[in-house]
């Protein structure tokens, strides 16, 4: 078996490298730093978007399955709407039709629910919730979805599926997750009461699982899954997990929503204040239902995770 993962060098295709290396699987690995990968690795450079058919066909060819990671994230403060397209879109697109020509096994893509829903929208998400993105990014990685699953229909192949994912967690995550882990560790008393939002998460090591799973399990691919850990968690719980691996006092203080909504707004903050006091629960059953294992101590992942970065700071 040999998989190409593209974005091979972000947060999570670095980490499904290492479970296919493990897993003894041979691998071409492309990213737009493919220095970073090292030599005898199988690395090569990304195509961009615009890159001719040409391109696309020799980065696919002799492979057996394609796991693809590369996009364009929305903690890109400074991407347009163009940057967003030609990454998540465009690449998305040219990347399939080459794979579904060529490619004999499955095509797994990894996406995002921002494809399904926006951050400030309270929803519970599985398999068939109406996609309703609300921002460049989620749109984006919405016409990814459909480019993806089009390529393979076009060359009548049902072997796509597409992954998506809530907010994951681990060592090098960015987002608000990363933004609330420095608030964590501060003396910032927590707001006890106003932070109402309950979120789905997911571990980065539960999103590998879920891609050798699909690559791997015996049954037929669904078009569409949705990974979580398995049990949803408050806002305010997930600051506290963080405090508590960075060792810091839980100071918390009873402060009501209507006045840290004003103050937010006047910060500029009001999209993130929103975001935390959303409700975003994802319901992963399907893919438990065909044998993958999800993440069940979600807290204590978050509580060590802080508790490593501390280390690694005093190092």
């Amino acid at each position: 078996m040999k998989v190409l993962v593209t974005g091979a060098t972000g947060f999570i295709g670095r980490l499904i490298v290492q479970k296919l290396r493990q897993a003894g699987a041979e691998l071409r690995l492309a990213s737009r730093h493919p220095e970073r990968l090292g030599s005898g690795d199988g690395a090569v450079l990304m195509p961009n978007f615009d890159a001719p058919a040409a391109a696309f066909l020799a980065l696919t060819r002799d492979v057996t399955h394609v796991v693809h990671c590369a996009g364009l994230n929305n903690d890109r403060g400074n991407a347009t709407e163009a940057d967003y397209w030609a990454a998540n879109v465009e690449l998305s697109a040219r990347l399939a039709h080459a794979a579904a020509a060529q490619v004999s096994g499955r095509f797994i893509h990894l996406s995002s629910i921002r494809a399904v829903v926006g951050a400030r929208v309270s929803a519970t998400i599985d398999e068939n919730t109406l996609p309703a993105p609300q921002c460049v990014y989620g749109r984006s990685k919405r016409e990814g979805e459909i480019e993806v699953l089009g390529a393979y229909a076009s060359q009548g192949r049902s072997d796509a599926a597409v992954l998506r994912l809530p907010p994951v967690y681990g060592n090098g995550m960015k987002g608000n997750l990363a933004t609330l882990m420095r608030l964590a560790d501060t003396a910032l008393p927590l707001p006890t009461g106003a932070l109402t939002g309950i979120r789905s998460l997911m571990s980065s090591g539960a999103a590998v699982r879920a891609v050798s799973h699909l690559l791997s399990h015996s049954g037929s691919l669904r078009q569409i899954y949705v990974g979580a850990d398995v049990s949803p968690i408050a806002v305010e719980a997930i600051i506290a997990a963080f405090r508590r691996g960075f060792g810091r006092p839980m100071r918390v203080m009873a402060i009501p929503a209507g006045l840290i909504r004003p103050a937010a707004a006047v910060l500029g903050r009001r999209a993130f204040w929103d975001s935390l006091t959303a409700t975003q629960i994802c319901d992963p059953a399907l893919l438990i239902s065909q044998g993958w294992r999800p993440e069940t101590g979600t807290l204590e992942r978050l509580a060590e995770l802080a508790r490593l970065g501390k280390s690694r700071l005093l190092v």
